[in-house]
């Protein structure tokens, strides 16, 4: 399994949202607080943003290590500041690859996606020879696969909620035991689904540390402002908005 999160609103430092909360992805990546299969996410970490005035397509920075590990992020983290930022600790579904490749934030176009679970190896066989026109996972990871499988309903025009939502009870159907916690933005909408696992939101609406809405597997801190998502639902946070829906 994996911890991931999504910030969308005001720019905000890679280091604010993920080193410095008391509980923020940095310390998910040895002492999880919430994590329902595995003890320890040090099998990789990646990081996605935004900077629109630059280039369309976001910046990616992915390690097969351990996020404490990395003394170069520790140092760009404070840096880089953005509007729209995806992140992901890994904890490799046992016989998966540990490789950047198999590495979250996963990215096509202006898409970031992630992926907390497991699912079969024979069902994401299945689930890409049904694809009329697949795309090749970037690894032979679940995770790339299921990123494989958005990325192609993408590029044909399909819309990004209702992807996540379409892959993930197809997976689900053809895979029951399958844990399908999603996360995606295009830069400015951040999609997310539970089927297996934690995920929690809040709104800030204030300009102290900045208005945004926030999606992580498990809240970095005891803020009262955390609010958990049930499971078997598809989250669609835009503009201070969060919306809910079954995907049952």
């Amino acid at each position: 399994m994996c911890r991931h999160l999504a910030w969308t609103g005001q720019p905000r430092s890679l280091s604010a949202l993920l080193r410095e909360p008391e509980n923020g992805l940095l310390r998910q990546s040895w002492a999880p607080r919430r994590m329902r299969h595995g003890t320890i996410n040090a099998d990789g970490f990646g990081v996605g943003w935004y900077a629109p005035e630059v280039r369309p397509e976001p910046a990616v920075y992915r390690r097969a290590t351990p996020m404490w590990g990395d003394a170069t992020f520790t140092s760009l983290s404070g840096a880089v500041t953005s509007g729209c930022v995806l992140a992901a600790v890994r904890s490799a579904t046992a016989g998966m690859p540990v490789e950047e490749s198999a590495t979250a934030p996963f990215t096509s176009g202006d898409v970031l996606l992630s992926h907390n679970g497991r699912i079969r190896p024979d069902v994401m066989g299945q689930l890409l020879a049904k694809d009329p026109d697949p795309l090749v996972p970037e690894s032979r990871c679940d995770s790339a696969v299921l990123a494989a499988l958005v990325f192609s309903r993408l590029a044909r025009g399909a819309d990004l909620a209702e992807t996540i939502a379409d892959v993930v009870v197809e997976a689900g159907a053809a895979d029951p035991a399958a844990r399908l916690n999603l996360l995606a933005t295009d830069g400015t909408t951040i999609v997310g689904s539970t089927w297996g696992d934690t995920l929690s939101y809040r709104i800030l609406a204030t300009a102290t540390p900045g208005a945004g809405t926030e999606v992580a597997s498990e809240p970095g801190d005891d803020d009262s402002s955390w609010i958990d998502v049930p499971d078997r639902r598809l989250i669609v946070a835009r503009d201070l908005t969060v919306t809910l829906r079954s995907l049952t």
